[in-house]
């Protein structure tokens, strides 16, 4: 993972995804709303208390405020590669986390430390033979029993491989299947993966949104979900 990548976009980050997501007629907050959600309703239904949660690759905070918003009760710590990023998110939400820098190869953190690890759209900025160490790595500051949550785009979604090509901090980008970060996952000695595809319906289509939720299974949504048990 190189800083300089994500350093040189920190600024315009923002302005650049709601451009490149323009077409599914959503700003970028409704997918980060989205994630943390599905999060702590997943935790809900499985009765998992959250005391300490991770963002990994937690850029310029996009999902601080949805964490507030839905985990209220849990301590965030926020780490990333790119300094400039985390001084954008620590400008915007300066008492909302603990904020880390995380030097690509070890996370800053005792073994055993979180509750829940997340994050989003990270792996794909990541080359394919560091995923299973940074996988170890991230299961390592998981307690007994963690719970990890890794979004990513699907590849098998035209739209999404079409968003992925046109956005310039995606420029190095290499999309992965939901069943090659599985096999990952179980390679860093993960349990328990479960697999879900969300956002199947642009804004124009949203009221059947309702329907999603039927269709998690259907590998053909924008982005698939894989959740992990230490």
């Amino acid at each position: 993972m190189k800083s300089t990548e994500f350093d040189k976009f920190a600024e315009e980050y923002a302005a650049m995804l709601g451009s490149s997501i323009r077409a599914s007629g959503e700003k970028p907050e409704y997918f980060a709303d989205y994630k943390v959600r599905h999060i702590a309703r997943h935790l809900s239904k499985h009765g998992i208390a959250v005391n300490n949660i991770l963002d990994f690759g937690c850029g310029v905070g996009g999902s601080t405020r949805y964490f507030l918003q839905h985990l209220p009760n849990a301590q965030l710590t926020s780490t990333d590669v790119s300094q400039k990023s985390l001084d954008i998110a620590y400008s915007r939400y300066p008492e909302a986390a603990r904020y880390k820098l995380f030097d690509g190869l070890s996370l800053p953190f005792a073994s055993n430390t979180f509750d829940v690890v997340f994050t989003a759209c990270v792996f794909h900025h990541i080359p394919a033979d560091e995923h299973v160490r940074l996988l170890s790595e991230i299961r390592r500051v998981l307690r007994a029993d963690g719970v990890f949550f890794v979004f990513e785009h699907n590849p098998l979604n035209p739209l999404t491989v079409r968003v992925v090509n046109q956005c310039p901090f995606d420029e190095n980008a290499v999309l992965i299947s939901a069943g090659e970060l599985t096999q990952r996952m179980i390679a860093a000695q993960f349990r328990f993966i479960q697999r879900e595809y969300h956002i199947f319906f642009p804004n124009f289509l949203k009221v059947l949104r309702t329907l999603e939720v039927s269709l998690k299974w259907f590998p053909l949504g924008a982005q698939y979900c894989l959740t992990g048990r230490k």
